[in-house]
């Protein structure tokens, strides 16, 4: 007697690795901390500062001040160049705290890059073993069970199950075989099982390790087109306000007094930009760093700015709106017959069939009926599915059971003296239009009914849509099915737009289209036919799975190989954008609200009629700060800290919301707009009261 148990079998979990390049960090790791620290004061170099026209500014002010408090020495001029040197400290913390956490990732990534042997083949099919880093492009190599995989490559012969952990952070493994989409393999990941062949792909120090790691650590990073912008529209912001400070000492001097130079420097640098100068490197550096938590690496941080600006997102069906693989969803019983019976017979005939769509169609009928275990006696015997009869099913005490393709099925009973009852083919012919697949199911001579199997939308993935929809960013659906399904699974998933019976020239020109348009397009794609698509669209995000001709085409790699990651891109790009702008707007309030404060302060007493009488300028010292000289130091004092008080808002990102642009303009205007003009107001003069109460001043 055999009893079979139906019980769905466990699936791996991804991205459930320990050990992936995205493993999560704290922000402020005690080990980043401590790095950061002294990179901090290695960045003081003035070839390092010049890159930041703004704290350069700074810098340079510091040391003006420095000299000045030399020549006169005195508390307040030792105070201030105290915090124009702590600005400085602070701004290159930010931007150290942000490479900080790129550079621990390439540490890890450093350590898999130890010194491996590989097995060269030589011409004569001998093998000799050498130093990983003596491979040269083409050189084959053989790897077996336990062997690390010295460089990228492609498998030539033989299929082997590998371990990736150690770069997507996947526990499960993954198979690789010659030929196809998934002959690549990526140096130091593990051979678990089996014995291949790999042509080396990569030049020496060019492999898909040493690309990881020069893109996590960020060393090299370029300014991207929106960052060198906003950089020169800093610069101009500091030179408009440097004549500004300046004019005042004639105004000072028409006055009958003088104001000192580090007063003048200390307004300079209030004035400027400093806060979003501070932190502009950091939002960037921080931005692609996100990216890499959600294991994707871009490899320039224009992706990632042009992820934030995208427009329209085409999207395959499969994998990414749907499941992927058709799931039993229901049984329409047919000629009289109850659904039970239809379930019953339909669960037999897929006891041993181990496809997806198979284990789906047990786990219906059990869900459905509660048909749990099945004795089927010892005189039976499964028949396998063929793409001859397009049918499989079950021999057991004198009943033939199968399950199969319409047509099939009915040719089938027919030969055994049976026929097609009423109303089947109305049921196939609606399922079909639905974009669904029918499975027949007969007893013998009967036809029970119908199985409907349907490529599954995503749960939750039409919400995601509605939120792209929001955002102004419109979604199309790729696939290779007829329009009629595609249609239908469209309609079903809340796509704006479809592309059906895709080839990889309607792709092109599809994303030509959208571009003469004036849209930025992103898509995905893992295939050697996907990569004239990806190399066109603005935002390309190769699997890691796929092949080298796809990866070395995108800009971007998914580590996790999973498409419906396109959406996490987009929203990082667009809180990248958010970060910044609100950053800008938050320090631009800033200058305004410390203009109004310091000015009038400043200038209050030299314009009285006599001692002691209000002049016309102490209508505007609302803040009534307690000296010209406590009213300075204590903007340079929140200058400085308001920098440390941002950092975590630049690393983390302002939080995204999915909105239209016009929403996301009137929140920054009103929290970071008005909250930058009204918080300095309120820190500055709560500094001043502390400095007075500390009898500073």
């Amino acid at each position: 007697m055999t009893t079979l148990t139906t019980q769905p079998q466990p699936q791996p979990q991804p991205g459930s690795g320990p050990h992936g390049v995205a493993e999560a960090r704290g922000l402020f790791d005690r080990e980043i901390l401590g790095r950061a620290l002294v990179d901090a004061f290695k960045k003081l170099d003035p070839r390092v500062q010049i890159r930041n026209p703004v704290m350069f500014v700074v810098l340079v002010g510091t040391v003006v001040t420095f000299i000045e408090a030399i020549a006169h020495p005195g508390i307040f001029d030792w105070s201030i160049t105290i915090w124009l040197f702590l600005t400085v400290i602070f701004a290159n913390f930010a931007e150290a705290m942000a490479e900080g956490r790129g550079k621990a990732q390439a540490d890890t990534l450093r350590k898999m890059r130890s010194e491996t042997e590989a097995r060269r083949l030589r011409p004569d099919g001998t093998e000799e073993r050498v130093a990983a880093s003596a491979l040269a492009k083409e050189d084959l190599v053989v790897c077996e069970a336990g062997d690390l995989i010295p460089s990228d490559g492609e498998i030539v012969e033989g299929i082997a199950s590998v371990d990736e952990s150690a770069i997507t952070g996947e526990s499960a493994p993954v198979i690789r075989e010659s030929g196809g989409d998934r002959s690549a393999v990526t140096g130091g990941t593990k051979v678990l099982s089996d014995r291949i062949v790999v042509r080396i792909t990569a030049e020496r120090g060019h492999t898909f390790l040493d690309r990881m790691i020069t893109l996590v650590e960020g060393a090299n990073r370029q300014k991207t087109p929106n960052e060198i912008a906003l950089t020169i529209l800093l610069a101009v912001l500091t030179i408009v306000f440097l004549p500004v400070v300046v004019s005042l000492q004639p105004f000072a001097h028409f006055s009958g007094t003088t104001v000192s130079v580090v007063i003048l420097v200390s307004l300079l640098v209030c004035l400027i930009p400093t806060t979003i100068g501070a932190l502009l490197s950091a939002i960037g550096i921080a931005g692609m760093d996100r990216l890499v938590q959600r294991n994707v690496l871009a490899m320039s941080g224009r992706a990632v700015e042009a992820a934030g600006d995208v427009q329209t997102l085409l999207l395959d069906k499969t994998g990414t709106i749907t499941l992927g693989n058709r799931m039993a969803s229901a049984f329409y019983p047919a000629g009289g017959h109850s659904e039970e019976e239809l379930a019953d017979a339909a669960q037999l005939a897929s006891l041993a069939d181990e496809t997806p769509e198979g284990r789906s169609i047990v786990v219906l009928a059990k869900e459905r009926f509660a048909i749990r275990e099945r004795d089927l006696g010892e005189d039976h015997s499964f028949v396998p599915f063929s793409a001859t009869t397009r049918m499989s099913g079950l021999d057991m005490d004198g009943r033939h059971i199968r399950k199969g393709a319409a047509d099939s099925v009915r040719r089938w009973v027919e030969e055994q003296g049976g026929t097609s009852p009423e109303g089947l083919n109305e049921i196939v012919e609606r399922l079909s239009r639905a974009g669904s697949t029918p499975l027949v199911v007969a007893d013998g001579t009967r036809i029970l009914g119908v199985i409907e199997l349907k490529d599954v939308v995503k749960q939750g993935i039409r919400d995601k849509f509605d939120e792209m929809r929001q955002m102004g960013i419109r979604t199309v659906m790729i696939t290779g099915d007829n329009p009629l399904t595609a249609a239908a699974i469209a309609q079903e998933a809340g796509v704006d737009d479809y592309l059906a019976e895709a080839t990889p020239e309607a792709k092109m020109a599809l994303i030509r289209t959208e571009q003469e348009g004036g849209k930025l397009v992103a898509m995905t794609g893992d295939g050697t036919n996907d990569a004239p698509a990806l190399a066109q669209a603005d935002v390309g995000v190769a699997m890691n799975t796929g092949t080298t001709a796809a990866k070395e085409a995108g800009n971007m790699v998914d580590l996790d190989s999973n498409p419906t990651k396109l959406i996490d891109v987009v929203e990082i790009g667009k809180q990248l954008l958010i970060t910044r702008g609100s950053l800008t707007t938050f320090s631009i309030a800033n200058d305004i609200a410390k203009y109004f404060a310091i000015i009038p302060a400043l200038f209050a007493t030299l314009y009285e009629p006599r001692p002691g009488v209000p002049g016309p300028l102490n209508a505007l010292n609302i803040m009534k700060l307690h000296s010209p000289q406590s009213a300075v130091l204590s903007a340079v004092i929140f200058n400085a800290l308001v920098i440390v008080a941002l950092i975590p808002l630049a690393l983390r990102g302002v939080r995204f919301r999915a909105a239209s642009s016009a929403a996301i303009l009137r929140r920054n205007v009103w929290i970071y707009g008005v909250g930058g003009i009204v918080v300095p107001f309120i820190f500055i003069k709560l500094i001043d009261l502390i400095l007075v109460a500390l009898h500073a001043y």
